[in-house]
């Protein structure tokens, strides 16, 4: 009887431990993954007052070591919807907010795209030598520059047939303006280059005269400045339609032709209408830029700028 009660005792001893340890080890799971959970970004994110859904976002988009920058930041109620544009740049996060901030009332895809291509920033005040091993992708506008004595590879004169008078390209250009020009001319339009390679002492002469009749503001809606002119490149042509008497380019149908069809050959409409905030400049429905078949029709395909694709897909 007496062992009998023994055995029970040292049964109840051994299950009463066996309990312990079950609670005990219940126990430290939890705080090992307690402890786990709260190393994890959304464990953190939730600290600074982002939601469930906006982490899933964040966490989609960015790698971890932009969340963990990130984690040092305040939370800001637009960072979900700035990341999650195709054209976000994780480097211009900042200048996206402090744009924000300073512009309450514009859309905000609208902010990604004009911080990218650094309307953010004065024109001409700090500007960028313009470098890239493909020539034809050099991005120059009022931000980036040539060199005063840069003269571009490979220029040609161009024959009448193609042009007016004393007009001179870069030759890859030129032979794609070629195809381009006959491609129009089987569809009933004739449309020559007015304008093309300028060296950087023509380019001033044209800004410096704009500039005593109209001001600097009005000149430079207009025209570059020197070293920040396309055509100093050799690789930009101003092209009219032979029988526009009235020198409106865009009210023929030789642009509506240009605008349709010139990606096909390699040319971009660089500066859009209702594209002058991205481009800095006014609409100039004559002047196209030479970046080669497969980038013009991206371009034109996603209906951006140059300024916009150079930002994103060569400068990032």
């Amino acid at each position: 009887m007496k062992k009998k009660l023994k055995m029970k005792k040292q049964a109840r001893k051994r299950l009463i431990i066996l309990i312990l340890i079950i609670i005990i080890s219940i126990a430290g799971v939890k705080l090992i993954n307690d402890y786990s959970y709260r190393q994890t970004y959304e464990y953190k994110l939730l600290q600074i007052n982002y939601s469930l859904d906006e982490i899933k976002i964040i966490e989609k988009e960015l790698n971890g070591e932009q969340i963990n920058t990130l984690l040092n930041k305040k939370y800001n109620p637009n960072l979900t919807k700035i990341i999650s544009n195709k054209y976000f740049i994780y480097d211009n996060l900042d200048r996206y907010f402090n744009y924000i901030n300073e512009n309450k009332d514009i859309n905000l895809n609208k902010v990604v795209s004009l911080v990218n291509v650094n309307r953010d920033r004065d024109f001409y005040k700090e500007p960028i030598k313009t470098n890239y091993k493909d020539e034809k992708l050099m991005l120059v506008n009022k931000y980036y520059y040539l060199d005063k004595d840069y003269e571009p590879e490979n220029i040609i004169t161009t024959s009448g047939t193609y042009s007016y008078a004393n007009n001179s390209l870069n030759e890859e250009t030129y032979n794609a303006y070629q195809e381009l020009y006959d491609a129009a001319k089987i569809d009933g339009y004739t449309i020559l280059i007015v304008s093309s390679y300028r060296n950087y002492d023509y380019q001033e002469e044209i800004w410096t005269s704009r500039k005593k009749l109209y001001g600097t503001r009005k000149a430079d809606e207009y025209a570059a400045r020197a070293g920040h002119s396309e055509h100093q490149t050799g690789y930009a042509v101003d092209v009219a339609d032979f029988n526009d008497v009235n020198d409106k380019f865009g009210d023929t149908k030789s642009y509506i032709w240009m605008k349709e069809n010139a990606h096909k050959y390699g040319f971009i409409l660089r500066y859009p209408k209702d594209k002058e905030d991205i481009t800095g400049y006014s609409y100039e429905p004559w002047h196209y830029r030479y970046v080669g078949k497969e980038i013009a029709s991206k371009i034109y395909n996603e209906n951006i700028t140059f300024d916009e694709y150079y930002a994103y897909y060569l400068d990032k």
